[in-house]
């Protein structure tokens, strides 16, 4: 396995660590960001895993995924800055 695959597998698992913390924001702290947080990184493990593994995702199903992630991310952001 070469270094640049390990730090791949690093990352990925890492972006599941951080939509499980963020999913325990969304039910312990009642905050709604979390959820949208968690579904944002729960994307990009999907999106890396097939990347990694070649799950054979079509390009376009990747596309909406990417597009999902970052639309998720941004109503997240939204709604921490309507919190404040």
């Amino acid at each position: 396995m070469q270094l640049s695959e390990s730090i791949q597998l690093i990352a990925t698992f890492v972006e599941g660590v951080i939509a499980i913390l963020a999913l325990l924001i969304a039910l312990q702290k009642r905050k709604m960001y979390g959820g949208f947080i968690a579904i944002t990184f729960a994307l990009f493990v999907i999106f890396d895993i097939d990347r990694i593994f070649s799950l054979n995702i079509s390009a376009g199903l990747h596309a909406v995924i990417f597009l999902l992630a970052c639309l998720s991310m941004l109503y997240a952001v939204w709604l921490m800055w309507k919190d404040r």
